[in-house]
């Protein structure tokens, strides 16, 4: 008498294959399509060379107090550190025994400060800072890291041209201009 698994066991594959191309031609029913108002809402990345930013402006001066009021809770007095991450300091300290990331030690370009508190920052209610504020906190960040002066006006024009003290050493994986080599396939 034979065994009836080996035919069971095909017609359970052929299910699971249907049913897989039912779900990738219907995909999994949740949610609902993002309008383009919704999309643009949340497209909202910055480039290293300024692409993206927003109008409006910040000095270190205006983004004193909004630090305070939403960022001292969990970094600190002057960005010293607290709960999360010290936002000041460290210069120097990279290639030593104890290296402390910070904005002035470790990031690259200002810009990307600007992008990550805008997309993430303050940590309970992210996304909800005008781009004034956030250029003002942009601003009294990079000025508690001694890159700019207290009263150095930040906006989409000036961010850029800020020269971060890390910034040359990065090794880009893909540099700019660099023409990437095609990927090869595998052997079957």
């Amino acid at each position: 008498m034979r065994s009836l698994a080996p035919a069971a066991a095909l017609a359970k594959m052929i299910s699971v294959a249907l049913a897989m191309a039912a779900f990738a031609q219907e995909g999994p029913g949740l949610g609902i399509e993002a309008t383009p108002e919704e999309v643009a809402q949340w497209d909202i990345s910055i480039q290293p060379n300024g692409e993206g930013l927003p109008p409006g402006s910040g000095t270190a001066l205006a983004g004193q107090p909004i630090y305070t009021l939403h960022c001292f809770s969990c970094h600190g007095a002057e960005g010293k550190g607290q709960l999360n991450d010290v936002l000041a300091g460290g210069h120097g300290s990279l290639d030593g025994p104890a290296p402390r990331k910070t904005v002035g030690s470790f990031w690259p370009y200002a810009t990307t400060v600007f992008d990550y508190i805008r997309r993430t920052m303050p940590y309970q209610q992210p996304h909800s800072l005008s781009d004034e504020a956030i250029y003002a906190l942009t601003a009294y960040l990079l000025f508690l890291n001694g890159i700019i002066e207290e009263d150095e006006v930040m906006d989409a024009r000036t961010l850029p041209e800020v020269r971060m003290p890390n910034r040359d050493n990065f090794i880009l994986a893909y540099p700019p201009g660099a023409r990437q080599k095609p990927r090869q396939q595998r052997a079957p």
